[in-house]
């Protein structure tokens, strides 16, 4: 089996590492792969957006099954223009990924399908905006409609920071077309909980629920990121808990996905919050999540290429849970100096050699190789995934061993699972 991966970053690293323990005959490829993905799979010199050309080139090299990691390109179209010339893929089509593309549509989905969700209000004009923050108050929270790599919503305490973020978004354009259109809504105190549920677009399988950590800081402090560390298992997912997702939130979208002729056919992502008043929708993506995949796929137990190769070739799945291994994962990530804000890259990366093993994978995600070198090249640069019997046990042994890399501003997060280790304390 030939099978091509589109993306580089952590996400789709962990992607690689169980498709090819799913299955260790297959040939995999990958659009310009990062520095830990080249050595398991051939290189794709093309952009991940560049849909024409990387459907030229899947044709042209007999892919069986391509899989899409980024949010990018499935807004782009790309499963829309491989299926048109019949190349299997997996993933949702543009219309269906606008869940995620368009944050104004995936409310307003929500809203009109009775799925629980914050009370919002959506504005492309600058004093409609600034009057609405004012009447509402603080805390409340200004997002970018569009895509803007996991750092369009902004956490606002005060009214002045909401105004300064709805100004940056609408008046000075921080983040281009995403940001011509936002989307303002009610703060929502509660635990946060990321379930992927793989689905056909009427059934669906879940995979072992996680939680990330958002903010940059200790203790969940400072601007959000695009993630820096997760866990999984979280207690609070409990078998109660876990049918009211499927029964309240997940099959009322598909259906109301299926409703709008934009049925969904991919990984289905809930960012969900258990507030005093219930389980709410944040926010739904169309993709797997970084850095929650790089927990959940090492606890998978089951064949996730069975499940992607049933959905990418338009069959049914049987509804269902994953099985998972009977252990706790948690993921440390290691930033580079300065982000989310800005950062310099190429700095030279030093990962013991002992360091990997069974029960730690170190995924890559901002990594670079150049004449030998292993180099940075993004914000997020590496995932340290522990693997132990006890969330107190992984925890430790993944901050460790994220402790252990070095490179030039190198810093990571030495409490994720914070409130899972509080509850597991008590």
């Amino acid at each position: 089996m030939r099978i091509l991966i589109v993306g580089n970053g952590g996400r789709e690293h962990a992607l690689l590492w169980k498709l090819r323990r799913d299955e260790p005959a297959a040939s995999f490829f990958a659009t310009q792969p990062n520095g830990g993905m080249a050595s398991d799979c051939e290189s794709v010199q093309i952009e991940a957006t560049d849909v024409g050309s990387l459907s030229g080139w899947a044709i042209s090299n007999k892919i069986d099954l391509t899989i899409v990691g980024p949010e990018a390109p499935l807004a782009e179209g790309i499963v829309d223009h491989f299926e048109k010339v019949g190349l299997p893929i997996f993933g949702p089509h543009a219309r269906a990924a606008r869940i995620e593309s368009s944050k104004a549509y995936s409310k307003e989905l929500m809203w009109n399908a009775g799925i629980p969700t914050a009370e919002h209000r959506t504005f492309t004009d600058l004093p409609a905006a600034e009057a609405w923050i004012l009447r509402q108050g603080a805390p409340i929270v200004v997002k970018a409609s569009g895509l803007a790599a996991g750092k369009g919503a902004v956490v606002c305490t005060t009214e002045q920071e909401a105004l300064s973020a709805v100004r940056s978004m609408l008046g000075d354009c921080i983040f281009g077309e995403a940001g011509q259109e936002v989307v303002i809504e009610e703060f929502l105190e509660g635990e946060e909980l990321s379930v992927f549920a793989l689905t056909d677009g009427e059934h669906s399988v879940i995979l072992q629920p996680s939680q990330d950590h958002k903010r940059v800081g200790e203790g969940d402090t400072g601007p959000n990121t695009g993630g820096m560390g997760a866990y999984a298992p979280v207690s609070i997912a409990t078998p109660e808990l876990m049918e009211e997702v499927g029964s309240k939130i997940i099959q009322p979208t598909l259906r109301a996905l299926v409703e709008d002729e934009s049925p969904f056919q991919g990984l289905l992502y809930a960012g969900l919050i258990k507030t005093e008043d219930g389980l709410k929708v944040i926010e739904f993506n169309c993709r797997f999540g970084d850095p929650e995949t790089q927990v959940v796929l090492p606890l998978m137990q089951d064949s996730l290429l069975d499940l992607i190769a049933t959905v990418a070739e338009g069959g049914k799945l049987q509804p269902g849970v994953a099985a998972s291994r009977p252990d706790v994962a948690v993921t440390t990530v290691v930033a580079a100096g300065g982000y989310p804000s800005s950062y310099e890259k190429s700095k030279e990366i030093t990962i013991p050699k002992q360091l990997e093993s069974e029960n730690c994978i170190i995924f890559h995600a901002g990594t670079t190789r150049r004449e030998g070198q292993l180099l940075t090249s993004g914000g997020r640069v590496l995932a340290v995934t522990a693997l132990a019997p006890s969330i107190s046990e992984a925890a430790e042994a993944s901050a460790d061993a994220a402790g252990q890399i070095e490179f030039e501003g190198a810093f990571h997060r030495s409490d994720i699972g914070w409130r899972e280790r509080l509850r597991q304390d008590q």
